[in-house]
């Protein structure tokens, strides 16, 4: 079959680039597109330097560092690229990419991350965080948003089969779309991190600051825990902010490299984790080191980390985004740390492996494929059969 694997857009290597590398690894020989390629020559290796097919959007004024300020332009673009000649499209979309437009003979198959965030359950969010709640840009604001809910729920319709990367997601594209999903996790670097069974007594968290990763609230708490050492890695808009807020029992080191992060988690007693993700690579990563996890308990991370209530726990819960919460669950970890295997977190975190996804995905779309020609089979009969 002809391939095309439809992408968001290409800026950074992240979570949903990590699903493209191996999608490409599946079917190397797909042609790319995507809305815009910001790509820099030295990190294209994940795409296997293929060449992308991308929109207008990539030629407009500022696109490079304001491409997302074409967000109401970005149904329009996606729509123009011609896939006709393709068999079998893949998209991997967060915003917009599952929107192609494909015909009853072509199998369109959606790992969809999320529905757009910031145009269904999270708008008033992001409107607020914008400083779009007043005046007239917030009012063409809601209205662009307004445009791609109505835009964004009919093109589900032109998708065959929707994945979706967590339960979770499922759950969501369930309520604004009304289709079933099939859930693949997606796929987590887990040879990048070694076991480690000698560990030292720090907690870690590591994350980008910006507010819905919640890291002042993990500062907050081990403010009020002297006796506990933590240490911060990443940077981000609230760094400045939140290192004030610290005490001397934290430290922050800012942006790591990787060997270095890595090696941090590795000998951590624990990962703490407080934002509600829809999936979480962090946490499949800390577990990979055998470093056990302290979450809270929302979103993906009640799929990947066993809470104190399951067999062979690997973390535990906490289920407020609150600083008396979390120090509770941090009480709860030290007191039962004995019952928490290095080996069993390891153990867990290997149901996430790249082997796995790939194996997963390339496994549903063969059953999808067997689907769609039975259907497009039977569709060509009864057509004969009406004249």
């Amino acid at each position: 079959m002809k391939v095309a694997i439809v992408h968001d857009w290409l800026v950074v290597y992240a979570g949903a680039e990590k699903v493209l590398e191996q999608l490409l690894k599946l079917y190397p020989d797909a042609d790319l597109f995507s809305i815009v390629d910001f790509l820099p020559c030295d990190e294209r290796k994940f795409i296997r330097n293929k060449p992308v097919h991308t929109s207008f959007i990539q030629k407009l004024p500022f696109a490079k560092s304001k491409f997302r300020h074409y967000l109401s332009l970005m149904p329009y673009a996606i729509e123009q690229f011609d896939l006709s000649q393709y068999e079998l499209i893949i998209s991997s979309s967060y915003a917009v990419a599952k929107g192609v437009i494909t015909g009853p003979d072509q199998l369109h198959i959606s790992y969809v991350h999320t529905p757009i965030r910031y145009a269904w359950d999270m708008q008033h969010q992001y409107l607020k965080d914008s400083g779009l709640t007043k005046g007239l840009r917030a009012g063409f604001a809601k209205w662009m948003l307004h445009r791609m809910r109505l835009w964004d729920s009919r093109t589900a319709n032109g998708v065959n089969s929707l994945i979706a990367n967590s339960q979770y997601i499922a759950n969501r594209i369930w309520k604004v779309y009304r289709r079933h999903s099939t859930v693949i996790y997606p796929p987590v670097d887990i040879e990048g991190f070694m076991l480690q069974e000698n560990k030292q007594d720090y907690y870690v968290t590591a994350s980008r600051m910006v507010p819905y990763k919640k890291i002042e609230l993990i500062v907050e708490a081990f403010s009020t825990l002297p006796d506990k050492k933590l240490i911060v890695i990443g940077d981000g808009p609230e760094y400045a902010r939140i290192k004030a807020k610290a005490k001397p029992n934290i430290t922050l080191l800012g942006y790591q490299p990787f060997d270095q992060l890595k090696k941090y988690i590795q000998d951590a007693k624990a990962f703490v984790f407080a934002a509600e993700e829809d999936f979480g690579i962090a946490p499949v990563e800390a577990q990979s080191c055998g470093t056990p996890v302290i979450a809270y308990g929302k979103g993906g991370a009640l799929e990947t980390v066993r809470g104190l209530d399951e067999e062979s726990p690997t973390g535990v819960f906490f289920f407020q985004q609150t600083v008396p919460s979390l120090v509770e669950a941090i009480a709860a970890f030290e007191l039962n740390e004995h019952r928490i295997s290095h080996r069993d977190c390891r153990d867990n975190a290997l149901r996430f492996s790249a082997d796995v996804f790939r194996e997963h995905f390339k496994q549903h779309v063969l059953e999808q494929q067997g689907n769609w020609k039975r259907e497009v089979g039977h569709g060509t009969r009864r057509e004969a059969n009406s004249y």
